[in-house]
């Protein structure tokens, strides 16, 4: 039995504030003490302009200028800094850290790759990750794509591609010595070739085609974690993994086939005169030549930045209406009375360039979804109801015949 602590006058003068006396409590789960400690951290960060929109109470839309045009509130924002803050104290990290290097993908987080080649160097039980990348030549590699094209009942069909792109082929392994045994660890190892045959260097806008070198660097790094030191990473993938499978937004949100659903857009918004054109450049891009760069008019070039207005630029040889593809996607997500229609809207918002914008929309269709949700879940009820009130139809008297 714990001996009473005795009473001093000079305590009995000054006494300890009451929190003095009470049991240490930590953020968690555990208990109520505890959860809302959580709770009351999670919302400190989230009134922070520190941390990644995803984890901001208030999003902002600004101009070109870095005005605010508008604002609105952001109803996920202190469950997702709970979240991080469940995460930074499971692995004893800092919060901002972790919130900085964690981006939510389809509902699950993903880890930077900057953040595990980190995690790997600090944890002590490797020597520094290090990198061997062997040049293999250059070579030609066949690739499957698809693309959409309408069917004969009028709904866009998938048809498949195989073509060859040539590369200059580099495989890149990343090795560590085992900290006590001296022994050499090494992750699978990665190539372009690799890439091209899994789809992430064939993507639109991949990294793959523009820091190959880098993004060796990063893949093979996450083998070596989830082969060696899977605690560290909790279960999770890296962003760039993710990246190859879904298309991620600066705010945390993301889209799916990005590739085929702008195919789709600009399929639509061309006039029909055009369609000619671009069905006669499909042959010329399959053969390897570049017919397509020289059709290009050099005005309007993607990597100058120089052509077409301000809230444009060009998709497939066109001029494209940034505008016009956000009220389009709004009309879509307001339109869309199924989860099919609905992914379809939600996967074009990758094409949006301002960051508030692509909030804002995917905050409208993640309302969408709810409330279809709920008008399924109301259909079924709705329909016994209706069976069970309806009225019976009167039977005519048993005549005295």
């Amino acid at each position: 039995m714990t001996a009473p602590t005795p009473t001093t006058l000079e305590s009995v003068r000054s006494p300890l504030p009451r929190e003095a006396n009470m049991p240490a409590v930590a953020p968690g789960f555990g208990s109520l003490q505890s959860f809302e400690l959580m709770q009351r951290a999670a919302n400190l960060l989230a009134s922070s302009t520190l941390v990644p929109a995803a984890y901001r109470k208030t999003i902002e839309k600004t101009d070109r200028y870095g005005n605010v045009t508008e604002s609105r509130e952001n109803p996920n924002a202190l469950a997702n800094a709970v979240v991080a803050l469940n995460m930074a104290q499971r692995m004893g990290a800092d919060p901002l850290m972790v919130m900085q290097n964690l981006y939510i993908v389809e509902g699950r987080p993903s880890w930077s790759s900057q953040w595990i080649i980190a995690a790997i160097n600090g944890c002590g039980r490797f020597s520094p990750l290090r990198f061997e990348i062997t040049p293999l030549g250059r070579k030609k590699v066949p690739y499957t794509s698809f693309e959409w094209k309408d069917g004969p009942n009028g709904r866009r069909v998938r048809e498949e591609r195989r073509q060859d792109v040539d590369i200059d082929d580099l495989v890149c392994i990343a090795w560590a010595l085992e900290r006590g045994s001296d022994t050499r660890l090494e992750s699978p190892p990665v190539s372009i070739e690799l890439a091209v045959k899994e789809g992430w260097y064939t993507k639109n806008g991949s990294k793959w085609q523009t820091m190959p070198e880098v993004m060796l660097r990063y893949r093979t790094a996450s083998f070596f974690g989830k082969l060696y030191a899977p605690e560290l990473l909790m279960g999770l993938t890296t962003v760039e993994e993710a990246a190859d499978i879904v298309d991620i937004n600066p705010d945390g949100s993301y889209s799916v086939n990005r590739t085929t659903l702008d195919e789709m857009r600009a399929g639509r918004a061309q006039p029909a005169d055009e369609v000619p054109r671009t069905a006669a450049a499909e042959p010329a891009a399959s053969t390897g030549d570049e017919p397509a760069a020289a059709d290009a008019q050099p005005s309007h070039d993607d990597d100058t930045g120089q052509g077409g207005p301000e809230d444009g630029h060009l998709q497939d040889g066109f001029q494209f209406n940034e505008s016009g593809l956000v009220q389009g996607i709004r009309e879509d997500i307001a339109s869309a009375t199924t989860p099919e229609d609905l992914d379809l809207a939600r996967s074009a918002i990758s094409g949006v360039s301002d960051e508030a914008t692509k909030a804002e929309l995917n905050a409208a269709a993640s309302a969408r979804m709810r409330a279809i949700a709920a008008a399924a879940d109301e259909q079924p009820q709705r329909q016994q109801q209706q069976r069970a009130g309806a009225p019976r139809r009167p039977r005519a008297p048993i005549g005295a015949e």
